[in-house]
């Protein structure tokens, strides 16, 4: 008993092999539409965190500015709410005071959400450039599979991402412990000093914190965003099966197109033996070459060529030629030159008009008739 197995399917990369071939154009233009691009997200985040912590240090005074003023207006209306029943009317005070309180908070904290939200998007911007795609927002059924999911869950790009979280809070709280020990001292003061000097003494500590992390995270932001373009470029490769169905997609099944080619010859053929027993002459090799000429002064100044064969093809004209009475005239050079200058369908060039014109008096000669032009005048 012989058992037919696949060797294809024990490859490392299953079915059509490992993906050894470069990503196509093609490939990569289609993974485009879908969403699938080399971003990292840590890019991102490192800007963000940059950008924060620059704004706070340049900015802190006329944030903190504002929230005082804002808890001021607060503390000094107080006393002026009657209720603080928020059913009734009496409490009407109370919502029209948080209302006010919260759009303040809001225009306050506006700029930072904006140039956030902007930020993000220049990032990803200069990462992946401008293609608006919604395929990744489109529902898919594999992603409710569990099995799948199980393998993600223990693939190799999600042990980089543990390493990497691994590596991110270990650093962070490396930097974060190096910056505060130095800055113990400034607790067990904090009783004997001023409220705005305290509030300011953990501002910079905290802004200087956040700064150090965020170059930190510049280091990391810049390996992460070369291993996602490694990773895009190796999950991009192509089995040598992927690149051949590729090239049949595009190109069309050569197999398929060698048999349309056929096909298309052997029509062309049918209606060239068709055009045969209209000739006025068949010039032959005599065995190899075989080409039929037919001349209508009244539609075309030269002959020309209605059909043309070698070999097989060669015969069959002659045989179709004999059939309906066409004469045929054996001229060896002149069967050649006019087999390999000139097409089906073409006249003669000018350099053979005066042989061909030999060859269609002669015919005429024996069959007893003359052209309503003579052929040697073209």
């Amino acid at each position: 008993m012989i058992l037919e197995y696949q060797l294809q399917f024990f490859a490392k990369d299953g079915p059509g092999g490992e993906k050894t071939e470069e990503p196509t154009q093609k490939r990569l233009t289609d993974a485009r539409k879908d969403g699938q691009v080399a971003k990292s997200k840590e890019i991102s985040n490192c800007v963000m965190l940059f950008a924060l912590f620059l704004m706070l240090k340049v900015w802190v005074g006329n944030l903190g500015n504002s929230l005082l003023q804002m808890f001021h207006a607060v503390y000094q209306k107080i006393p002026e709410l009657s209720s603080y029943n928020f059913g009734g009317e009496e409490g009407v005070g109370i919502w029209i005071m948080l209302k006010q309180t919260l759009q303040q908070y809001l225009l306050t904290m506006l700029p930072i959400f904006l140039i956030a939200v902007f930020l993000m998007f220049v990032t990803d911007l200069l990462q992946v450039k401008w293609k608006p795609t919604r395929k990744p927002l489109q529902p898919k059924l594999s992603k409710l599979n569990p099995v799948k999911g199980v393998k993600r869950l223990f693939s190799k790009n999600s042990l980089v991402e543990l390493l990497k979280s691994v590596v991110k809070i270990g650093m962070i709280g490396y930097i974060v412990y190096s910056s505060l020990i130095g800055s113990v001292g400034y607790v067990f003061q904090f009783y004997s000093m001023p409220l705005m000097q305290g509030i300011r003494i953990v501002g910079n500590v905290t802004i200087n914190l956040g700064l150090k992390v965020s170059a930190f995270y510049v280091v990391i932001a810049a390996l992460d965003y070369a291993y996602q373009k490694h990773k895009f470029h190796e999950d991009m490769k192509m089995t040598k099966q992927e690149v051949k169905d590729e090239y049949k997609n595009a190109e069309g099944d050569p197999q398929v197109k060698s048999k349309i080619r056929q096909k298309m010859m052997e029509a062309s053929r049918r209606r060239m033996m068709q055009a045969v027993p209209r000739a006025d002459v068949v010039i032959t090799n005599p065995t190899h070459y075989a080409v039929a000429l037919k001349y209508e002064p009244e539609k075309i100044d030269a002959p020309y060529i209605v059909a043309k064969g070698e070999d097989y093809l060669a015969q069959k004209i002659k045989e179709i030629a004999r059939e309906n009475n066409v004469q045929i005239v054996e001229n060896k050079p002149l069967a050649r030159m006019l087999y390999h200058n000139v097409e089906v369908g073409e006249p003669i060039p000018p350099e053979l008009f005066q042989a061909v014109a030999e060859v269609l008096a002669f015919v005429y000669n024996i069959q007893g008739k003359l052209p309503k032009e003579n052929p040697q005048a073209v």
